[in-house]
């Protein structure tokens, strides 16, 4: 991925006030595990650096391997942070937990079982999104599926295009989740509590339906008695191939699909940001190569504003 030049100088040039010598040696795991991270959190770099930092020390100093994947254990983590509750607030020490457990869970080493951390400066490489042709088929083919089979497929694609989530969020989503305020509202997410997420307009009927039907259960394999693993979904896609030659169902590309059509309609990139669930509008700029540029009419009419 491909950094902003602020947070990309405030990562490599962080250094823990009154660092030990330590720091010397896990300064750059440190920093490949923010850079790795930060666009996918909903946290400024400057406390991930802070946090990873300190867990990162603290993890040296007790002989612990020196490697993130094992730092970022849940039991590694509730560790370090108990061992900081008499230098904390009890609430800053639940703050701690909860920043380390974001970082962990985005973490894709961690997450889908690839070995290398991406590099500081690696070359920008974000799921390619569907094209209009290639979405409108797999709907096609999702909705004449049958039973258990259409129901997985559709919340795949309701969840992913519709709102854009990512693949913990859409595996967490339940029945109750999806909401209307009132008649005539649009269908919120009220899972999602980092900003109202309400659906894209041509997924809402689809995915109400989908939610009377779940209730309390989850949207996507209700049967399932976990509620997440790193295979829920590839192994789902795996099974069920799209026929006629259509892509496999990625999350990662309906979510990218998402934010791009979000980006094509000039919506606010602070707003999408948020609802994304991304570090900052600064996250946007590997997807806005996909963003196709505006005709000369489009960008006077915009330029110019609305009529006072």
């Amino acid at each position: 991925m491909v950094l902003d030049p602020d947070t990309s100088a405030k990562i490599a040039r962080y250094r823990p006030r009154q660092a030990p010598p330590a720091w010397a040696v896990v300064a750059p795991l440190v920093r490949s595990a923010v850079a790795a991270t930060v666009t996918a959190v909903p946290y400024d770099v400057d406390r991930l650096l802070h946090a990873v930092a300190g867990l990162a020390l603290w993890a040296e100093a007790s002989g612990l391997p020196r490697d993130p994947d094992t730092w970022l254990r849940g039991e590694v983590i509730d560790a370090f942070v108990l061992s900081r509750a008499g230098i904390l607030a009890p609430t800053s020490v639940q703050t701690y937990r909860t920043w380390l457990r974001r970082v962990r869970d985005a973490l894709a080493w961690t997450d889908r079982g690839e070995p290398v951390p991406p590099k500081l400066h690696a070359p920008a490489n974000p799921h390619t999104p569907y094209s209009g042709e290639e979405l409108a088929g797999l709907r096609h083919w999702a909705s004449h599926l049958r039973g258990q089979q259409r129901t997985d497929a559709l919340a795949l694609m309701g969840l992913g295009a519709g709102f854009g989530l990512m693949p913990r969020e859409v595996a967490a989503t339940r029945g109750l989740d999806l909401r209307r305020p009132g008649p005539g509202h649009p269908l919120i997410h009220a899972g999602i509590r980092r900003t109202p997420v309400a659906a894209r307009t041509r997924w809402e009927e689809v995915l109400t339906e989908l939610a009377e039907s779940a209730g309390g259960r989850y949207l996507f394999r209700p049967r399932r008695t976990t509620a997440y693993a790193k295979n829920l979904i590839g192994s789902w896609s795996l099974l069920h191939q799209p026929s006629g030659g259509l892509l496999p169902l990625s999350v990662g590309r309906l979510r990218a699909g998402w934010i791009v059509e979000l980006m094509c309609d000039r919506i606010d990139h602070d707003l999408i940001a948020k609802a994304a669930g991304l570090a900052s509008a600064a996250s946007l700029a590997r997807y806005q190569h996909f963003v196709p540029p505006l005709d000369d009419t489009t960008a006077i009419r915009l330029l110019r504003g609305r009529p006072a």
